[in-house]
C-alpha cells in the first residue's frame, strides 16, 4: 500500500531520484539474461468505474464470469476492510467480512476450484508511510466457494526478517506465490502444506527472485516507480503469467503449471501501463486475453483494460544465393571408368592391326611395282 506516501518515499523521488536513502531500495533490479521486448506506450481503455464509498483504495482484482472481486488494504476503518463482489457494472453486490483484523490486505487471487485467496502481507517501512511496527508474522487467507468467512494461514519468512509484498500468484498445482516489494522481487513459497487457523507463522521458503527493468513507462514515482513490484495474477487456462510494477506488466509463457520457474528464469513480454495514479492491482479478462488493472486512491477509480504486448515475429529473411559449384581438378584419365578404359583399348588394338594390314598392304605394292620395272 503506497497511499499515505506524501513525506516519504514521493518526496524522496521527487528529490533525488534514484540516490541513497530508504528509497533507493526500489531501484529496478537487473533483468533477466535474455532481452525482455517492450510494448508500445498506449493508456488502457475504461471498462467500468468503481464508485461505491465502501470500495476505496484497492489493492487486488479479480475478474469473474459475472464480474470482478476486489480487496481494501489497511484502513482506519476497519469496516472498510473487506472481500468485495462486484457485478459486471462495478456495482457492489456483497462483501464479506474477515473474522479477525485483516492488518495490509495487498493482493488476491481466484484458484482454480473456485477458493479466492487474499495475501494479507503488507507491511510498509515508514519511507512508505508504515508506522514502523514492523509484523511479526504475515498471513494468507482462502475463502472457499459458499463459505461465509474466509480462514487465516499464518506465515513467517525463512530468515524471520519483515518484508514488504504486494502480490499473489497461484501456481498450476495450487501453491501461493508471493513476491515482495521491500527487497524487491523476492520470491517465497510456503515450505510445506498450509496449515490453517495456526497461532504461529509456518516458515515460508524462498525459490528465487523476479527482476524488473528501467524501462521508461511514465508512473508518479518516475524511475522508482518502475522497480515496485505491486500485483500480479495467473491467466484463466494457466498458461501465462503477470507480474506488475507501478508502471509495466511483465507477462512470461508457464509450462507445465510451474509459475515460479516462469517468473524468475522467463524472458517477459512487457507491457507498459501508462499514467496510472497508483497502479497496484492486475488481473486476466475471464477469457485470458487482456489485462484488467485499478489503482489504489481514496476515491472512485476506473477498472482499465489493456491488450497484452505480443512482439511481432522476425520477417524471414531471403533464402542466400546458391553457391557455386567448385572447379572440379579430376583429370580426364581419373574420370574414366574400366569399361571406357577396356574399349579404348579394343579400340587402340583394332587400329594398330589395321595400320600393319595397310602397312603390309603397301610394301607389298611397292615390291610388285619394282618387279615391273625390271622386267621392261
Amino acid at each position: 500500500m503506497l497511499q499515505r506516501i506524501g513525506g516519504g518515499l514521493a518526496a524522496v523521488a521527487m528529490m533525488v531520484g534514484v540516490a541513497a536513502g530508504p528509497a533507493a531500495a526500489y531501484a529496478p533490479s537487473e533483468g533477466p539474461s535474455a532481452e525482455p521486448s517492450t510494448g508500445p506506450s498506449v493508456a488502457g481503455t475504461p471498462v467500468c468505474t468503481i464508485s461505491d464509498p465502501q470500495v476505496t483504495e484497492i489493492s487486488g482484482l479479480a475478474a469473474t464470469a459475472s464480474g470482478y472481486i476486489v480487496i481494501n488494504d489497511s484502513n482506519v476503518d476497519r469496516s472498510k476492510t473487506r472481500i468485495m463482489f462486484l457485478d459486471s457494472s462495478c456495482k457492489l453486490v456483497r462483501s464479506v467480512a474477515y473474522p479477525t483484523s485483516a492488518l495490509d490486505p495487498e493482493d488476491l487471487a481466484v484458484a482454480k476450484d473456485g477458493t479466492v485467496w487474499v495475501a494479507d502481507v503488507g507491511d510498509n517501512t515508514t519511507a512508505t508511510g508504515g508506522s514502523g511496527n514492523r509484523r511479526s508474522t504475515i498471513a494468507l487467507w482462502s475463502l472457499a466457494p459458499q463459505a461465509t468467512a474466509p480462514v487465516i494461514h499464518r506465515l513467517v519468512y525463512p530468515d524471520g526478517k519483515p518484508r514488504d509484498a504486494e502480490a499473489l500468484l497461484i501456481s498450476g498445482d495450487g501453491t501461493p506465490i508471493i513476491v515482495t516489494k521491500d527487497p524487491p522481487g523476492e520470491v517465497f513459497v510456503p515450505d510445506g502444506p498450509l496449515p490453517a487457523n495456526n497461532a504461529t507463522g509456518f516458515k515460508l521458503k524462498q525459490v528465487g527472485k523476479f527482476t524488473t527493468q528501467t524501462t521508461g513507462t511514465a508512473n508518479p514515482l518516475g524511475i522508482l516507480g518502475q522497480g515496485v513490484v505491486t500485483g500480479a495474477a495467473v491467466s484463466p487456462d494457466g498458461k501465462r503469467a503477470v507480474v506488475r510494477t507501478m508502471s509495466d506488466a511483465y507477462e512470461f509463457d508457464v509450462a507445465d503449471g510451474d509459475v515460479v520457474a516462469a517468473i524468475t528464469t522467463g524472458t517477459p513480454r512487457i507491457t507498459p501501463l501508462p499514467n496510472e495514479p497508483q497502479g497496484e492491482a492486475i488481473a486476466y479478462t475471464p477469457d485470458g486475453r487482456n489485462f484488467l488493472t485499478t489503482s489504489d486512491q481514496p476515491k472512485a477509480v476506473p477498472i482499465l483494460q489493456y491488450t497484452p504486448f505480443v512482439p511481432p515475429k522476425p520477417t524471414p529473411s531471403a533464402a542466400p544465393a546458391a553457391a557455386p559449384a567448385p572447379a572440379s581438378d579430376q583429370s580426364f584419365l581419373d574420370s574414366l571408368s574400366l569399361r571406357d578404359v577396356t574399349w579404348i583399348v579394343s579400340g587402340l588394338g583394332v587400329f594398330g592391326v589395321l595400320l600393319i594390314v595397310v602397312g603390309v598392304l603397301g610394301v607389298r605394292r611397292s615390291r610388285a611395282a619394282r618387279r615391273a620395272q625390271l622386267s621392261q
